[in-house]
């Protein structure tokens, strides 16, 4: 029984490293794929198909700066961003949030291209003196990394509509349901989901690079 079972274990252990091959391989010749769920399940999807112009984008929105500028989805037209949702008073997952932000910020900082978008989970905490102090302190620069507040009926929408931060969890659950959520989402130029990762693993910090580095490639 033993020795069945660990062949088991080795068959499953060849089938995921099989699998994950697979995707390396498929990454490597069309690009990112695209993600149009709460279920994040990958899609490579090409310009030449009728699926094309039905890829999730993310919405217009309007949300506040930690300098009291209107941020809007004009400010990303064209841009490559990452974005992820926190609050300032969070001692749990967000700081670790915060210091990978950072890393992409040093990483891109000369990089007009790419911007970052923090979006507050209690914006009646987190008001504009609020995050332009945390911004000081932890080093934002203004311009290339935005904290976001404002309405937080909007806010907490696009979290889990539109980002799909909360996984299916979020998604089904009732909209003031409150959101803490550890994902990092890659947007596109064309303002598409193209990648989720771990936003507390410095290491994921590493692929994210890698595939904005991959995006900017894009047409």
């Amino acid at each position: 029984m033993k020795k069945v079972l660990n062949n088991n274990w080795t068959l499953l252990i060849a089938l995921v490293i099989i699998t994950s091959s697979c995707n390396k391989v498929k990454e490597d010749d069309e690009g990112l794929p695209f993600f149009n769920s709460y279920e994040f399940t990958p899609e490579w999807i090409s310009a030449d198909s009728p699926e094309y112009t039905k890829i999730h984008t993310i919405p217009d929105f309007s949300f506040t700066n930690q300098n009291g500028e209107t941020i809007t989805k004009e400010t990303v037209d064209g841009k490559i961003y990452v974005a992820n949702f926190f609050f300032t008073s969070c001692g749990s997952i967000c700081p670790k949030m915060t210091d990978n932000m950072e890393i992409l910020q040093n990483k891109f900082k000369n990089d007009d291209a790419v911007l970052l978008l923090s979006h507050t989970v209690a914006p009646e905490i987190d008001k504009v003196p609020v995050l332009k102090e945390y911004a000081k302190e932890k080093g934002c620069i203004s311009g290339k990394w935005h904290l976001l507040t404002g309405d937080k009926e909007a806010l907490y929408s696009i979290a889990k509509k539109q980002y799909f931060a909360g996984d299916s969890i979020g998604y089904f659950g009732k909209a003031n349901d409150f959101l803490h959520t550890e994902n990092f989402i890659l947007v596109d130029k064309k303002q598409r989901i193209r990648g989720i990762y771990n936003g507390t693993l410095a290491i994921e910090m590493d692929r994210i690079i890698e595939d904005i580095i991959t995006l900017k490639k894009e047409n």
